[in-house]
Order: structure tokens, then sequence, then C-alpha cells
């Protein structure tokens, strides 16, 4: 019987990654999906055509990897059953806060792989974080690097704490961007402009600098400074920015972010 690769939750994130294999012609049968809710494991199947379990059972022995994406706080309920058959499989985790060493005690695995993704790997444009154990091999990490692959791009870090940091920069960044599409819509909404011509604007607006940023290979400090003409328009809202002290505020709320990354993972991640 063939290997597979089992997904333990077959929710948002383990969707994106099944979607993303199979577009990109993994087969079906090589795909195995843990998912106790009967209306995801109808849609799994519409979807990707893959054969989704109510609950564990001994076909997760075929598992070469494993990918944990279920809710951290139903993750020690949910190795329970699957454990038995998945030791000596690798383990990849997308759940955050959970630290590598309670995963191997849960799961009598050695090798562990923790990722952190983001949202936007939903449409194959994220960036995930990934921490391996000591006993992941070479090997090992291509995998995982494939399996992610259609998700977007892949960063490893050397220490797992780094990934606190990662959580707090990537992890959640896409709500500190939406966070400020919402003020220049509500912005342009008060100078005039409709919300939809506004949101478009702001959206392909912001769309494009990140464009022009990772194509272009100067610092965004530079980018910065070649739109800010000295008394035009981009340097009142900069000073503006400035004067309100938004840059610190921003720097304050990654640091919130990473303190609470190292709760969670206090709260839901020892072993």
């Amino acid at each position: 019987m063939s290997s597979c690769i089992a997904f333990i939750g077959g929710g948002n994130m383990a969707s994106a990654i099944v979607g993303g294999l199979r577009r990109a012609g993994y087969p079906a049968e090589d795909l195995l999906v843990v998912e106790p809710f009967e209306a995801q494991r109808e849609r799994l199947a519409a979807d990707h055509g893959v054969h989704a379990l109510p609950a564990a059972d001994a076909s997760l022995a075929r598992a070469r990897a494993v990918v944990w994406a279920v809710k951290p706080q139903l993750f020690q309920e949910a190795a329970k059953p699957v454990a038995p058959h998945v030791s000596n499989a690798l383990q990849l985790s997308v759940m955050a806060g959970l630290r590598a060493d309670a995963i191997a005690q849960a799961t009598g695995a050695s090798r562990v792989v923790r990722g952190m993704p983001n949202t936007p790997a939903l449409i194959g444009q994220g960036i995930t974080g990934l921490h391996a154990s000591a006993a992941v091999t070479a090997d090992d990490r291509a995998l995982v690097d494939q399996l992610l692959q259609p998700t977007g791009r892949t960063v490893w870090v050397d220490r797992e704490s780094d990934l606190d940091a990662v959580t707090a920069l990537s992890g959640s960044g896409p709500a500190y961007f939406f966070f400020l599409v919402e003020h220049m819509v509500a912005a342009a909404q008060a100078l005039g402009l409709d919300e939809p011509k506004a949101r478009e604007l702001a959206l392909a607006t912001c769309g494009g600098a990140a464009a022009l940023a990772l194509h272009s290979g100067e610092s965004p400090t530079a980018l910065r400074e070649k739109v800010t003409s000295k008394g035009g328009t981009t340097h009142a809202a900069i000073e503006s920015l400035q004067a309100d002290g938004v840059g610190d505020a921003i720097e304050r709320a990654v640091k919130a972010a990473h303190r609470r990354a190292g709760e969670l993972g206090d709260e839901f991640g020892r072993a």
C-alpha cells in the first residue's frame, strides 16, 4: 500500500494545502484527512476528491507525514487516537503556540516541524515560518517545502523561539494591513469618495506598493523617501503620522503580539 500525507483537521489551512497539492497533480488517493464535521468532509470530497475520515483509524499508518491543523486547545484530545499509528511519520504542525516537545510527546514521534502560516496562504500568496527539531532530515525539510509550496513562500528559522516573532510579524501581520486599509478607506470616504472606489484604490495601492518593495531590492525606507518630496502631499502625511507616534505604535503592537505568542505557548505548548 502506498504512503500518504495525512491531515488532522480539514479546515481552511488544511484545505488550502490539500487544494494546492491537488492542483499540482498530487493523487487524491495519497491524501487522507481526519475531519469530524460531516459538512466539511463532504466539501473536501466535492472540492478536491479526497477521502476524509470522521475519526482516526489504522489507515493513518500509511502516513509518511502528518499535518496537524486543529485548534491548539483541541490538540491533546485529537492526538490520542492518532498517536498509535503515526510515531514513525514526520509531524508538521500549523497550530499556533504548540511547541515541538508537546507534539513529540503526544504523538511519540521524534521528527517535528512547526510552521506559522498566514491567511494569504488561502490564495497561494502566504508565507510560512518554519522550525525543525533536531531529528528532522534534509529530505523531511524538502517534503515540508513541497507540501507548503502551493500556499506561498517558506522561511526556515534556527530557533523555535523565533516562531513567536514570526507569529507577531507575518502570522498576525495581515490584520495590521487590513486595519490600515480600513482607516485609509474611512478617510477617503470622509473626503467624498464612495466606499467601493475608496476600497479599490486603497487595496490596489497597498498591493502595488508591496509588489514594488518585493521586486525593487531597495529598503522600505529608501522607497518611502523616493515618494516623499519635501513640502509635498506625502511629506505632509508622513509628518502627521510621525507627530502622532504611529511608527512607535506599530512597533508596540508587534511586540504585544510577540508577548501573547509566548503566553499561548506557555498555555498550550508545554509537553
